[in-house]
């Protein structure tokens, strides 16, 4: 199934792979929702995320879907129909990519790298995106496999692609500006996502305890989502089950960094990806809250965000960072005041949060092209983007 224009497909519990068999560990306790499958913690979340944080940990990342495309025309067709350039990928170089409604809503996520034979997709909607591949397959010399059955994702804190020989293994490009995309946001030096080191290395899922087992070996803690979440809001990361609605357009999570090349060729939602970007701004735009953690009160995901006792946004992801506190992050409208506080309706009492825009209020990227003229308004994409 894919999703239409208006219903983003969002990854579900038929579609998950089995609970890992790490939550058989003492102390395990299970994560819920998107991380359904895997650990949430394994008895001191604390301590995980800082053994993440200093590069000592490893995560069981199984419940993530993984999609492998063979044949010769895999790159080139891949390229053609995603926003990432791909037709010239080196192997063992990762970045990742969008799939796009028409109208340039973001309908699925992958992280991507290719062995030199095999192109890896890894998705938190792999069914979904393994079918809708394969019907836009046509005459193309290519083939694809959902084989979320048959490998599984480890998590660690290298910064540092796989090398002939390894595993297959996907290094977060995050918050790096890749060749062909730009930032709304802060540069790569000033980022606080630019000490957060992260891959995923590929290993047959009959293999995963093993696996963990060696890096426990060397002196790794295992650690849970609890510690990958934390990290991730602190780095400003978008992830497609959390950040993605049926509105979502790239631009409103400074994801044109690491996913969107602007300069390739024409594919599905690049008419819309061109003119916000030229023309136009995004109409919301992503924030970090620092939550006022004194009543000891944590939002869930989706809990309205206000200002002025009026409607702005929704939270999106919510984790207990271990030396910031509480903190959110939240898709709100791009006009609210970025230097406001504003309120996160909480179970027992609404919560005051700081922003820090992740996205500038101005909407602008770094690399807006001069305008040329008086600028027509409809001339900007859909409705609400300029």
């Amino acid at each position: 199934m894919t999703a239409p224009d208006d219903q983003t497909t969002t990854p579900s519990a038929d579609d998950a792979p089995s609970p890992s068999p790490l939550l058989a560990r003492r102390g395990a306790v299970a994560a819920s929702g998107a991380d359904a499958g895997v650990a949430w913690h394994y008895g001191d979340p604390t301590a995980e995320q800082r053994a993440l944080a200093h590069g000592g940990a490893v995560v069981d990342q199984s419940h993530l879907g993984v999609v492998t495309v063979t044949g010769p025309d895999r790159l080139s067709w891949l390229h053609s129909i995603t926003s990432q350039q791909l037709t010239d990928l080196a192997p063992r170089t990762s970045t990742e990519t969008l799939v796009l409604s028409p109208h340039g809503h973001v309908e699925h996520a992958a992280a991507v790298v290719d062995d030199g034979t095999t192109t890896w997709l890894v998705s938190e909607t792999a069914p979904a995106l393994a079918a809708w591949l394969d019907r836009m397959r046509f005459m193309m010399r290519v083939e694809v496999t959902d084989v979320t059955a048959d490998w599984a994702a480890v998590g660690e804190p290298v910064d540092a692609e796989g090398t002939e020989g390894e595993p297959v293994t996907w290094r977060d490009p995050w918050p790096r500006t890749l060749p062909g995309g730009t930032r709304y946001g802060a540069p790569e030096d000033e980022h606080p996502g630019a000490d957060r080191a992260w891959r995923l290395v590929l290993v047959p899922r009959a293999g995963l305890v093993d696996a963990v087992a060696a890096r426990e070996a060397a002196g790794w803690r295992l650690a849970g989502t609890w510690a990958t979440e934390a990290l991730r809001v602190e780095s400003w990361r978008p992830r497609f089950s959390h950040e993605v609605d049926h509105r979502t357009i790239p631009h409103e999570l400074d994801w044109l960094r690491t996913a969107v090349h602007l300069h390739k060729g024409c594919y599905r939602g690049q008419e819309t990806v061109a003119r916000v970007h030229n023309l136009g701004r995004p109409p919301r735009r992503l924030v970090m809250l620092h939550l006022d953690g004194s009543g000891h009160l944590l939002p869930e995901v989706g809990a309205d965000v206000s200002l002025a006792e009026r409607s702005i946004g929704t939270v999106t992801s919510v984790a207990r960072h271990h030396e910031l506190g509480p903190v959110a992050l939240a898709v709100v409208k791009r006009s609210a005041d970025p230097e406001a506080e504003v309120v996160v309706a909480c179970d027992g009492g609404d919560v005051s949060a700081a922003q820090e825009p992740v996205v500038p209020g101005e909407g602008v990227s770094a690399d807006r092209p001069a305008a040329r003229g008086e600028v027509a308004r409809g001339l900007g994409g859909p409705r609400g983007m300029l």
